[in-house]
């Protein structure tokens, strides 16, 4: 569900097709996104899943992976 819901969110702030996103797709290499994009799918994962992810978490965060795992733990 989380990676459904995800795959929107960076596909509207990259304009790509969010079925060619996986959980190993990386935001930089794959997707060609530069640190703004990145701050802005940050922004518009605390919005879609009503979370906030501190500073430190999300500079490390380099795959959808590794976003669906930091939204999971922080729903819990």
């Amino acid at each position: 569900m989380e990676l459904n819901k995800l795959q929107e969110v960076i596909a509207e702030v990259l304009n790509v097709d969010p079925r060619e996103i996986t959980e190993e797709t990386t935001f930089l290499e794959d997707l060609g996104a530069d640190s703004l994009d990145v701050y802005q799918i940050i922004m518009g994962i605390e919005d879609a899943f009503q979370i906030e992810i501190p500073a430190e978490k999300a500079e490390r965060i380099t795959t959808v992976g590794e976003a669906v795992e930091l939204i999971r733990s922080s729903r819990e």
